[in-house]
């Protein structure tokens, strides 16, 4: 099982200094610096093609037949974002065209469908197919939506990873647990050269595939075992998923498109009031999150537990965000 690991790892920082290479030299999707864009806090021109790296490490999926299985559901949610990385858009609709078709592949590939959402409650077979999709897809554009600084989404996923790598071994489900390793293995070798000093981005492809995969895998937990509820994994990814819902609010009560950019989040605010630091920005955020994905981990089964955890969560953002907008309106 190291050796999945460390074959990930190998294969996908190595890749990350070849396209680091490759970028600067014939000036390939890089990101450069535009001060006009809510959500950039780098200094340098720097490639955002990490998403490509991590995707070489995953190669080592075709060594386990579930590993297989996932292969073009993952290649699919990482085309929904590469072309942007290239500069070159795809339509809203054709990138979510991509992701739910990511999503039902995947479900359907692996047979995992969410109809039980813990404290008796069963959904019908079809609603939760519905329900499972826009779970994943949700999960792919809150993975992305968090990507804003040095460490800070790919952190968060390896939080993530770690959570499930250990319950997933609870389980007894080797194979699981070597899709995590690969995972694991394939996002650090991208980790080490993105933080802290953000040679290289990952981009929206890999954002979206982080997602996806991260997704994927936790409603495979959920589907497939009785003693892992639905809220442990809604739990273990509250930070982006209620990044995304807070967006959404905030940007309605404001009368603005909740799809309209902005440099508001949590983690932009942090950067202005707290860290001033790119990285120290990350390390704050995903420092936070520890206690609960913690606790999370230590009890997968226990619904009441989870659900105290992300509602507790939640509460601390909101006092967190509204201090740091306070400071934001009323500087000094």
């Amino acid at each position: 099982m190291l050796t999945l690991f460390t074959g990930a790892f190998s294969l996908s920082f190595i890749a990350s200094l070849g396209i680091i290479y490759l970028a600067h030299r014939y000036h390939l999707f890089i990101d450069p610096i535009d001060p006009g864009k809510p959500q950039n806090f780098h200094t340098t021109s720097t490639p955002r093609a990490g998403g490509i790296a991590v995707l070489l490490g995953l190669l080592l999926f075709a060594s386990l037949p579930l590993g297989k299985t996932l292969l073009i559901p993952t290649l699919l949610a990482f085309g929904s974002g590469i072309f942007e990385d290239f500069h070159r858009s795809l339509s809203p609709r054709f990138r979510l065209f991509l992701q739910v078709a990511a999503s039902i592949s995947a479900i359907l590939l692996l047979n995992s469908v969410v109809t039980y959402l813990g404290l008796g409650i069963t959904l019908p077979y079809w609603l939760g197919v519905l329900f499972t999709v826009f779970a994943i897809t949700g999960l792919m554009n809150a993975v992305n939506i968090i990507d804003g600084f040095n460490g800070l989404a790919s952190g968060v996923v390896l939080l993530i990873l770690v959570s499930f790598g250990i319950v997933s071994w609870q389980q007894y489900n080797r194979e699981l647990f070597e899709v995590i390793l690969i995972t694991s293995g394939a996002l650090l070798g991208f980790f080490v050269v993105n933080f802290p000093s953000g040679k290289l981005f990952l981009g929206d492809g890999g954002a979206y595939m982080l997602g996806f995969l991260a997704g994927i895998l936790g409603i495979f937990l959920a589907a497939k075992y009785e003693t892992v509820s639905p809220w442990y994994v809604l739990a273990v990814f509250i930070y982006p998923v209620w990044e995304v819902l807070f967006s959404i609010i905030r940007k309605v009560c404001l009368g603005r498109s909740p799809f309209e950019p902005d440099s508001y989040h949590l983690h932009m605010l942090v950067y202005r009031h707290i860290t001033k630091s790119n990285p120290r920005t990350s390390v704050f955020i995903v420092s936070l999150l520890i206690p609960f994905l913690t606790l999370s981990t230590l009890f997968p089964n226990k619904s009441n537990t989870n659900m105290a955890v992300a509602v507790t969560f939640i509460i601390l953002y909101i006092f967190l965000y509204r201090y740091l907008y306070q400071k934001e309106q009323h500087p000094g």
